[in-house]
């Protein structure tokens, strides 16, 4: 789906930024141009950016828990 309608950028986009090392609105709008231009998009980007956190932050608990 498309986030970004200014600069055409998707939730796919977004994502891959994230797993490339993006971590904040600053880093994803110099990226991808994410937010650069009206704005309404920063909501749904960030969200995403939280929700790919979280499961990175959730995948090192799971690995940081199995026995060795």
């Amino acid at each position: 789906m498309y986030v970004c309608v200014c600069n055409r950028i998707t939730d796919h986009e977004i994502r891959r930024a994230a797993e490339d090392g993006c971590h904040s609105m600053r880093q994803l709008g110099k990226e991808l141009g994410v937010g650069q231009q009206c704005g309404r998009c920063t909501c749904m980007a960030r969200d995403i950016l939280r929700e790919h956190r979280q499961s990175v932050d959730l995948d090192l608990l799971s690995a940081l828990a199995r026995p060795a």
